[in-house]
């Protein structure tokens, strides 16, 4: 096979594996101050690239996400409790079913954002109760409920293909998560891959974390704007998401070469480990390359929830500039 010759159509060609052992970036290996694996080749990725700005679906534009968002092709999770006044507020604004409220009973200290979001659920036929704030300290995953509470019907999660359609044919961003377990890590991960225009998130059915109050809070409700996949295994999806062009990069602190010398641009599927062991061996073998976060501080590592929201901004870097670049032409 030629050196810049692609394995998949429309995939183009990245090189650079990283030496065994996982984790999810940001720690210096032992002696290196500089990952030095080969940096990556893929002339002409960014000329005649199908699915261009004027072509395909635009990663984060209207109608991400395409048929995932229609909620009778999702899987439903057990009933969901909402907390904080920004989440509850972006369920009622997305349609999403609510069975009922418990808001804080009225005092003179009542503020009039509460009273609004109140309000506006009573107009949208959401019974409330009026509860005192034990009731909802008690309720609450984490102290930070802010007066409101809100029971929606189960979270439908996408399906993988539905991820991938939405997607389009042009650069976009997949977030795979490697049984990350913190429900605040995996909120937080769901909000930065949301900001950027990420086109979904892959999660696994078992052993990691789901969509419940604390990913709704963490997340400032972004779990209600960018599809999220259940998958039961996670190898076996990303053969299905190399299949569609896209190219896997593992994110350890081992690999030869770090962040700013690998090819994080295009169609890319980011994987994360867990916060404990990092990329299971299973699924670090299916990837294509590896990165890491360079470091020259004494901490040990950004967590995954700040490493993923490093990465994702570098993906949207590169994209940005290859399409200034493409303008420019």
């Amino acid at each position: 096979m030629a050196k810049n010759q692609s394995r998949t159509p429309g995939r183009d060609v990245r090189g650079g594996k990283g030496k065994s052992s996982a984790g999810f970036g940001g720690k210096r290996p032992s002696g290196a101050s500089k990952g030095k694996g080969p940096r990556a080749s893929f002339p002409g990725a960014r000329k005649g690239r199908k699915g261009s700005k004027a072509e395909g679906p635009v990663p984060g534009g209207p109608g991400r996400g395409g048929p995932s968002r229609q909620r009778g092709a999702r899987t439903k999770s057990a009933p969901d409790l909402i907390e904080g006044r920004r989440a509850c507020a972006e369920a009622l604004e997305c349609g999403i079913p609510l069975r009922r409220a418990f808001v804080l009973a009225a005092s003179d200290a009542q503020d009039q954002t509460l009273v609004n979001i109140a309000s506006r659920l009573e107009e949208s036929g959401v019974p409330i109760e009026r509860v005192a704030k034990s009731r909802l300290d008690q309720m609450s995953s984490h102290g930070a409920h802010q007066g409101i509470v809100v029971e929606a019907q189960p979270f439908s999660y996408a399906e993988l293909s539905d991820v991938i359609a939405g997607a389009g044919e042009g650069d976009a961003l997949i977030v795979l998560l490697d049984h990350v377990t913190d429900e605040g890590n995996f909120g937080a991960i769901v909000r930065s891959a949301e900001v950027v225009g990420a086109a979904g998130v892959v999660i696994a059915k078992a052993r990691a974390a789901r969509v419940g109050v604390g990913a709704y809070k963490t997340s400032a409700g972004a779990v209600l704007h960018v599809p999220i996949a259940q998958v039961s295994n996670l190898a076996t999806a990303i053969e299905q998401i190399k299949d569609a062009g896209f190219w896997v990069a593992g994110s350890t602190e081992h690999a030869e070469q770090d962040v700013w010398e690998a090819p994080m641009g295009g169609r890319l599927c980011l994987v994360m480990g867990s916060e404990g062991s990092g990329i299971s061996r299973l699924v670090r073998e299916r990837c294509d390359f590896e990165c890491r976060l360079p470091q020259r501080g004494r901490v040990e590592s950004l967590n995954v929830a700040q490493a993923t929201t490093v990465l994702c901004y570098e993906w949207l870097r590169r994209v940005s500039e290859a399409e200034a670049a493409e303008v420019g032409e």
